[in-house]
């Protein structure tokens, strides 16, 4: 089995440890790097110090309301670069305001997923997220 390169770009250390568990007990396709802000994002995608040699990932996982830069500017990025375009980038945050939906759409996200306030609904997002983007899309 392929294992899948995951950024999860989350400034909530509450929501990233559940992001962590939700993976591990989805399965063991996924290695999982956490950034708590866009300019780290950014610096990771760029292999820019601490960041050097890792990985470029397979699939983003993105909040909207991060420091220094916004999920909205993270993903611009993204999206507007030919090294990162491909990458599928899944905006998962606590917003539900048709402004960034549309938004986000409008800057080419692959999708928008509004993270539920429930632990056992959260785990099934996650474990979608696993079935569908990593274990059924082999061109990632």
């Amino acid at each position: 089995m392929k294992k899948y390169n995951i950024l999860l770009v989350e400034d909530n250390q509450g929501d990233v440890l559940l992001t962590k568990e939700a993976f591990e007990e989805s399965g063991d396709n996924c290695q999982l790097s956490v950034v708590n802000d866009g300019q780290e994002a950014i610096n990771f995608l760029e292999q820019i110090h601490p960041y050097i040699d890792v990985e470029t990932p397979n699939l983003v996982l993105l909040d909207i309301n991060l420091p220094k830069i916004n999920g909205h500017e993270v993903l611009k990025y993204i999206k507007t670069n030919s090294n990162f375009k491909h990458i599928p980038v899944i905006m998962l945050t606590t917003s539900s305001s048709e402004k960034d939906i549309s938004e986000c759409y409008s800057n080419y996200a692959n999708c928008y997923i509004t993270k539920p306030n429930d632990v056992v609904d959260f785990f099934k997002i996650i474990e979608s997220v696993n079935n569908f983007w990593l274990s059924n899309i082999t061109h990632i």
